[in-house]
């Protein structure tokens, strides 16, 4: 896989992607307007197919996760992920460290939230998070 390892049972998504391989979906950061002006969100609107007013779920080869909006926000919108990398097990989730980049929060609060993810084989999370699992 191009952009993902599995070390110790983890599977881990790479801290640069700067290519999708195929069926790999870029999952990222946003906000709920879907105003992707900076970091990851500007990479997946300007590189994957991430539509511009579009702050949840999938466009492109992107999934986005607001995380503008509060942590009980973002706790909703990991599930609603979660649930559709389910529905979708020929896709590769390819998890950023969603949250902790301008939204301010640290791994410590946003790895909990993906604790489910783990037993996904088609989700691949950032090795930050894994530290915290």
């Amino acid at each position: 896989m191009k952009n993902a390892q599995i070390i110790s049972g983890h599977r881990i998504a790479s801290d640069r992607i700067a290519t999708l391989g195929e069926n790999e979906i870029f999952v990222f950061g946003s906000n709920i307007q879907g105003s992707h002006g900076g970091g990851a969100a500007w990479y997946a609107y300007k590189n994957f197919g991430a539509e511009w007013g579009v702050g949840e779920g999938l466009t492109g080869r992107t999934y986005a996760l607001p995380t503008m909006e509060g942590k009980a926000s973002l706790q909703h919108a990991v599930e609603h992920f979660i649930a559709c990398a389910k529905e979708h097990p020929e896709q590769t989730f390819l998890v950023t460290a969603v949250g902790c980049g301008i939204a301010g929060y640290t791994p410590d609060e946003v790895a909990p939230l993906f604790k489910e993810a783990t037993s996904l084989e088609n989700v691949y999370l950032p090795q930050v998070f894994w530290n915290v699992l």
